[in-house]
């Protein structure tokens, strides 16, 4: 894991994270716990386009599901907890 010390970034500013960075993520380790990850700004890009597709391709199958007629409906929450009760 790639870590730099918050005490570090306080002391030597953002040019300790952006050695580290030459690395990969970066986990800032405060009170000896990784509490964030610094990216760089085309790796955040990538993820938010990876999830951002992702989602798409969950929202295409699931209007798949319905058109094949493979989606329930229930008329009431009542009904629907019946039906995973007598599934379970």
């Amino acid at each position: 894991m790639n870590t730099v010390a918050a005490q570090e970034i306080k002391r030597k500013g953002i040019s300790a994270v952006d050695e580290a960075l030459k690395n990969g993520p970066v986990h800032v380790i405060k009170n000896n716990q990784p509490q964030y990850v610094v990216i760089t700004e085309t790796r955040y890009r990538d993820l938010i386009e990876a999830e951002d597709e992702a989602f798409s391709e969950r929202i295409k199958k699931s209007l798949k599901d319905v058109k094949a007629g493979k989606v329930r409906r229930f008329k009431s929450a009542d009904e629907l907890l019946k039906a995973i009760e007598e599934a379970g």
